[in-house]
């Protein structure tokens, strides 16, 4: 790695620290000038697509993922830092289901449900219901009486 300051290609790692987006983050010292300065590593991603139940195909967005979980969230005891970390471990799962470059958005919607059942059973409730478009009152019955099991 290149220092900023003096353009010297002498530098070392001091310390390192997962952060998110499933990046690293270093900080380095110039062994010639020492002074420090911050580096960010990512890795690259793959143009993942989502084939919807009509057919269309558009490109993968984990913030969609995001936002379903932060609505059903609301006024639940759920951190950011746990949404955050849910939401990592859903893109690791879809990235190991995808094929290659394509996933269906039916399979993105189980793995979020998973997730969110063993997080919050009232949030998987209001995902849930969004996910299956239940019409009727017995739909919540049936899925609250599932969700034990």
């Amino acid at each position: 790695m290149k220092c900023p300051y003096c353009n010297s290609q002498n530098t070392s790692v001091i310390d390192s620290r997962p952060v998110e987006d499933n990046a690293i983050r270093r900080r380095r010292q110039c062994d010639d000038c020492n002074k420090r300065f911050t580096t960010y590593e990512r890795v690259e991603s793959i143009e993942l697509v989502v084939r919807k139940k009509d057919g269309t195909i558009e490109p993968y967005d984990k913030n969609k993922i995001r936002q379903g979980i932060v609505y059903s969230s609301v006024k639940r005891p759920i951190s950011k830092e746990s949404i955050d970390r849910l939401v990592a471990e859903i893109e690791e799962e879809i990235m190991v289901f995808a094929n290659k470059t394509e996933i269906e958005s039916q399979k993105i919607g189980e793995i979020v449900l998973e997730k969110l059942r063993t997080l919050d059973k009232v949030a998987y409730i209001r995902f849930a219901s969004v996910y299956r478009d239940f019409r009727e009152v017995s739909n919540f019955k049936e899925e609250v009486a599932n969700i034990n099991k």
